[in-house]
């Protein structure tokens, strides 16, 4: 059966889920209950919600107090926002505190679409991964995003999560599948071509790996969601496989996943494309429209797969 749901929205629903059966499971949120859907848990768990107004580093350092007092929080509200605004409670009451805060970052990437450059969250991965004891997840689908919850609820460390706005198509299309903080998942495999996605960009990467078969080149696809920890192995096993690798993100060029590849392989290196946002203003329109502007999505994937393999 197809989820095909916002994956805050299967977020929030399984953090519900297991918030009825645990009273130390609390949410947090800065005026975005709506855009976060988080009126069901408010409505139903009062007691275990917290509203704090459009006052997100509050928001953080209130989570913070909480985590350390011994509940387990997710602090939840625009990506935009949680990762510029309230920067310093991040880096501070959070992960330099080693306060097991969960940070839900709702419509991350370009999920704003129109909004603009003052809405997209682009800088988040570059910015988080350099905080020591910072995990960093963007989950690829619902079902995915589900078991992530259920993962993140007892978890010991901090983590940011981010995820869009929008449906997205499913990736995984049963439950049979494993989910671990630190690994990769192949969903496609072969020894020409390696791409790499995380997020909303996984499924993207996976069409253009089947279409590349289509063509008789035979792609390796890797769910990269787990951006910190990364699946080291995973990256210098595909650059000593396959011929070359494309990584594919909602982010910019500089310090995402294209630059975590970049960084480990620098000493068995492969060709190597990064897929991402480039150095600019970003164009506005809706997301799926800036995916194709940029190449981001199963097309420009495939077309930049054939360019890199005439190389």
């Amino acid at each position: 059966m197809s989820e095909n749901i916002p994956c805050r929205k299967s977020f929030t629903n399984t953090l519900l889920e297991l918030a009825r059966k645990d009273k130390d499971i609390i949410a947090v949120t800065s005026d975005a209950r709506g855009s976060v859907t988080l009126d069901a848990f408010a409505n139903e768990l009062p007691e275990q919600f917290v509203e704090c107004g459009i006052a997100e580093q509050n928001a953080v350092g209130i989570s913070a107090g909480l985590a350390h007092s011994g509940k387990k929080v997710f602090v939840c509200g625009p990506a935009c926002f949680y990762v510029a605004r309230s920067l310093e409670q991040v880096k501070v009451d959070v992960a330099y505190s080693r306060n097991n805060v969960k940070i839900l970052g709702v419509s991350g990437g370009v999920a704003y679409g129109a909004l603009g450059a003052t809405h997209h969250s682009l800088h988040d991965i570059a910015v988080l991964r350099t905080f020591p004891g910072m995990n960093i997840v963007l989950p690829c689908d619902a079902r995915q995003t589900r078991k992530l919850v259920k993962l993140l609820v007892d978890y010991p460390e901090p983590v940011y999560v981010r995820v869009g706005r929008n449906a997205v198509p499913d990736v995984y299309v049963n439950d049979d599948f494993d989910f671990q903080l630190g690994k990769a998942n192949t969903l496609l495999d072969g020894d020409d071509i390696t791409i790499m996605g995380a997020g909303e960009t996984v499924y993207h990467a996976y069409q253009a790996g089947l279409m590349l078969r289509e063509k008789g080149v035979h792609a390796r696809v890797l769910d990269m969601s787990s951006i910190k920890p990364i699946d080291t192995e995973a990256i210098l096993k595909a650059a000593a496989e396959t011929k070359c690798i494309i990584t594919v993100e909602e982010h910019s060029k500089f310090g995402g996943l294209g630059g975590i590849v970049a960084e480990t392989i620098s000493e068995n290196f492969v060709p190597l494309k990064i897929l991402g946002i480039p150095d600019e203003d970003v164009v506005h329109g809706k997301p799926l429209e800036i995916f194709t502007h940029y190449k981001l999505d199963k097309d420009g994937i495939y077309q930049t797969a054939l360019e890199l393999l005439k190389k």
